[in-house]
């Protein structure tokens, strides 16, 4: 059980039978009344926004989210499919809204951590940064070079990417898969 005043940024609540998870919180005083937490939440399950103001006499149970290691299979209209790395017999799919931006830098049979709350799997944590092929990239063409020179390059997940003029084919990079902004080289073709 969480007070009203440790229900903070980063925690995963349950509100309304759902986890949540707290984007962001703010406690204050409204004139001459009682502290309230007016918070911003995210429905781990459906995705939604939801503000809620917890006030002082309200407590928020802490949702109890366990881990799983899961390989991606393919994506297809249903939704992405998974299955259970210690079961491959036990598939599932998940939308692709429910995982999020970093959705399109998921490797076929690449190992991910899921999230399990009452025995569902309700989403997918992708890694800050991942290391992908370059699979097509276009020759870099001399000329205007002196402001940020950059060209468009596609992945081995089929995501574009843009990357400074020295990226080739066949080279391995690094991404952030929050911004979906290149990092670095990390070998060379």
């Amino acid at each position: 059980m969480l007070s009203y005043s440790e229900i903070t940024t980063g925690k995963v609540i349950v509100y309304n039978n759902e986890p949540c998870k707290v984007l962001s919180h703010h406690v204050f005083r409204m004139q001459m009344r009682k502290p309230v937490n007016q918070t911003k939440l995210k429905g781990l399950k459906t995705g939604k926004m939801i503000e809620y103001s917890f006030h002082q006499n309200e407590n928020a149970d802490e949702a109890q989210l366990e881990k799983e290691t899961v390989v991606y299979i393919y994506s297809n209209k249903e939704g992405l499919w998974f299955h259970k790395k210690s079961d491959p017999s036990k598939r599932f799919t998940l939308a692709e809204d429910l995982i999020g931006s970093g959705v399109k830098f998921l490797k076929q049979k690449g190992e991910y951590e899921a999230l399990v709350f009452d025995e569902e799997v309700i989403g997918i944590e992708i890694p800050v940064k991942v290391q992908l092929l370059v699979t097509d990239a276009v020759p870099a063409v001399k000329g205007n070079t002196a402001q940020n020179a950059t060209k468009t390059v596609v992945v081995e997940t089929g995501a574009t990417i843009t990357t400074p003029l020295f990226v080739n084919q066949g080279d391995v990079i690094e991404i952030n898969t929050e911004t979906g902004d290149y990092v670095g080289r990390i070998e060379k073709a």
